[in-house]
């Protein structure tokens, strides 16, 4: 996502000083470093990645950020106002699991904010095409909203950002295939074959509405 982006959704989920924020799946955390920088939040990061982690930390410096490894769900014990999943909603393939744990960890009136890729699961052809594609679960609008719904969380906001993510993922596509012998002598010719025919998919399914990206804030009621 781009940065104005995340700051719109940020702000949509009423993040400011002192408000509890735990972010999901945060990796390296480079979101929620430049949200707890810019917004005084109180912020915990949870991934199962060590290494990511502890880059995480070093680059995090003095900013108040916590983090915490932890394999996805469930979720780590405590309350909060605000949970964070950016980009990684696609990976889980039971949603429902997923929705009910954000639910439990979050004070009344908490809100979710989240970004997913969204349209119809793939098909066993699309499924064959795409590299890691036990990591690729989509799931419809209106279902998504009816998973939420069951969990006690209601939709309060929705942005599509399909447009832009399109942009992103073809100026990807068009790096990698530029740099793919050096990209390859780091981390192979088959490695490297896959992720620029992941990020031809993304683009391509982008292009056709396929798939579309939004961004949104369920509340918890």
């Amino acid at each position: 996502m781009r940065a104005s982006e995340i700051r719109t959704l940020a702000h949509q989920a009423r993040i400011g000083p002192g408000v509890s924020v735990l972010d999901l799946c945060c990796g390296a955390a480079g979101p929620g470093r430049m949200i707890t920088a810019e917004s005084g939040c109180d912020y915990l990061g949870v991934d199962h990645s060590a290494r990511a982690l502890a880059t995480a930390q070093e680059l995090a410096g003095n900013l108040p950020c916590r983090f915490e490894q932890a394999h996805l769900p469930p979720l780590p014990e405590g309350r909060f106002e605000v949970v964070l999943l950016l980009e990684t909603m696609l990976a889980f393939p039971g949603k429902e699991a997923l929705a009910g744990e954000v639910a439990r960890v979050l004070e009344p009136g908490g809100r979710f904010a989240f970004t997913v890729e969204e349209g119809r699961p793939l098909t066993q052809r699309e499924r064959s095409r795409m590299p890691g594609a036990d990591t690729v679960w989509l799931i419809e609008l209106a279902e998504l909203t009816d998973v939420l719904r069951e969990a006690g969380l209601t939709v309060i906001w929705r942005q599509e950002y399909s447009s832009s993510h399109h942009a992103i993922a073809t100026a990807l596509l068009r790096c990698y295939q530029a740099d793919s012998p050096q990209i390859a002598a780091q981390i192979g010719e088959r490695a490297t074959a896959e992720l620029i025919t992941a990020h031809q998919l993304w683009s391509d399914w982008l292009s056709s509405g396929r798939v579309r990206k939004f961004a949104m804030v369920a509340e918890k009621q």
